[in-house]
């Protein structure tokens, strides 16, 4: 897939890689792997480094947002996601299960931190698993911010919040991750 831009996803794909994970040996970790990568967006480097204090409030409950420190992110683009309810869902979750409550979220066999290559091949085994080619682990983050593009205008914002949400430093950057729909640019032209 070298030189080649991973798939989007469709919300049906996103439900076939949740069910693979539910049955995998470590369900609720491999269903917040995914929901970081389509629901927040994040890179499969910043997921292994996102450790709970960047999700807690200072109660030490999960909170509402996430604070990608710099030290994470690629190009030191940290950044403040707000969580998805779905996701907060899955961590609250995950977070009764582990017991360190300040290392890694999402943790290999061993206990320490899943390294980037590691979470690769996780998404890599688990597309071939559900039978979709052309995906890789940047599909979620793809997902995310084109679907953020596209319902952005819903929210009131613009194109600079998805760029920030993306941790993108380029505008040009945030908009060649963008996939256009062909069905929407048929009802634009109809409606011109």
């Amino acid at each position: 897939m070298v030189g080649r831009r991973a798939k989007i996803l469709s919300l049906d794909h996103v439900e076939d890689l949740l069910v693979f994970a539910a049955q995998t040996r470590h369900p609720l970790r491999n269903q917040a792997l995914v929901l970081l990568s389509v629901k927040a967006g994040l890179r499969a480097g910043e997921i292994a480094n996102l450790t709970w204090p960047m999700l807690a409030e200072p109660t030490g409950e999960i909170g509402t947002s996430l604070e990608l420190q710099d030290r994470v992110a690629k190009k030191g683009s940290g950044r403040v996601i707000p969580i998805h309810p779905g996701l907060r869902a899955a961590l609250v979750k995950l977070a009764r299960l582990t017991p360190i409550p300040d290392g890694p979220v999402i943790r290999s066999e061993r206990g320490g931190p899943m390294t980037p290559v590691s979470i690769v091949c996780w998404f890599a085994k688990a597309y071939r698993a559900i039978g979709l080619e052309g995906c890789s682990s940047h599909s979620g983050r793809r997902t995310f911010i084109t679907r953020a593009a596209r319902l952005v205008h819903k929210a009131g914002g613009s194109l600079r919040d998805v760029q920030l949400l993306a941790g993108h430093r380029s505008i040009q950057t945030t908009q060649r991750y963008i996939d256009g729909d062909t069905d929407v640019q048929r009802k634009l032209v109809s409606l011109i």
